[in-house]
């Protein structure tokens, strides 16, 4: 069975940093497509990840690109989301999720769709205060 657990939310203010991490248990994090999606107060959750990571590469959504960075430890099974100058509008709930089908090689890529991932972890709120 497939578990994800994030940790390392919490409250900032304006500038500051977090790092959020996910701890995957079921599958290598090196075998699957890794995304971390989050949704806003008020609004349901983006349908695209603001970063993935997969064999294929990274990709970030332009509004967190060049703050925000995702990497992953393999020998630790862990997904990594280095948050740097947030910003109030980066509050929101976070959740990590695996695409497990996609490793973003042997053929596959990794897609930033919400639909294209199977395994949702549990969410972590971050609150940025201006």
């Amino acid at each position: 069975q497939v578990r994800l657990a994030e940790s390392g939310g919490g409250s900032v203010q304006a500038g500051g940093s977090l790092r959020l991490s996910c701890t995957i248990s079921g599958v290598r994090v090196n075998s699957a497509c890794m995304g971390w999606f989050r949704q806003t107060p008020g609004k349901k959750r983006e349908e695209f990840a603001i970063a993935m990571i997969g064999n294929d590469g990274i990709e970030y959504d332009d509004s967190v690109k060049d703050r925000f960075n995702v990497s992953r430890d393999n020998a630790k099974n862990i997904m990594y989301l280095q948050m740097n100058s947030l910003k109030p509008e980066d509050t929101a709930i976070y959740t990590c999720a695996a695409d497990m089908r996609r490793t973003g090689s042997d053929g596959t890529s990794c897609y930033r769709r919400d639909f294209m991932y199977e395994a949702w972890g549990q969410e972590t709120q971050i609150t940025v205060s201006s």
